[in-house]
């Protein structure tokens, strides 16, 4: 296999741009109540599951089980919509997720729901966190660093 470049190491700016903003997020949904951790990783779980990102793969589900999350919901996670194991909270952000990787409109009714479930800075950190790891999965799809390797 073609050995790629260290993107890190090529552009150490840009990159410090968006490790500052996985700081930003985690502090906000730490601090955010209709938010929390567990749907910060639960969520970039799926997505990295829906964009097929082995390394974020990895790298999330290990961070999740050292922040206590089980293997039996991390399994289901593809199923999260025919399994009991999330709650209606967990539900709706990866609802969320989806629609937005899916890159479908958001009517009215939708955004009012979510706003109502998540709250203003809750809805607006959940966007964005989804639009980060979005980003994190294309970019790591193209430089493929080697799976395990994020420590």
């Amino acid at each position: 296999m073609l050995k790629r470049i260290n993107y890190y190491a090529v552009a150490p700016q840009a990159f410090e741009l968006l490790l500052k903003q996985e700081e930003v997020l985690g502090q906000q949904f730490a601090q955010i109540p209709s938010l929390g951790k567990t749907i910060l990783e639960l969520v970039k779980l799926r997505v990295s599951q829906i964009n097929q990102c082995a390394f974020c793969l990895d790298m999330h589900s290990t961070q999740a089980l050292e922040m206590g999350e089980t293997y039996e919901r991390m399994i289901a996670l593809s199923a999260w919509q025919d399994s009991p194991l999330f709650s209606d909270q967990e539900r709706q952000a990866l609802a969320w997720a989806e629609h937005l990787v899916a890159g479908y409109s958001v009517d009215d009714a939708h955004y009012e729901e979510m706003l109502a479930n998540f709250g203003e800075s809750g809805l607006t950190y959940l966007t964005v966190a989804i639009n980060a790891i979005s980003s994190w999965n294309r970019i790591v799809k193209v430089f493929k660093p080697e799976v395990g390797s994020f420590r």
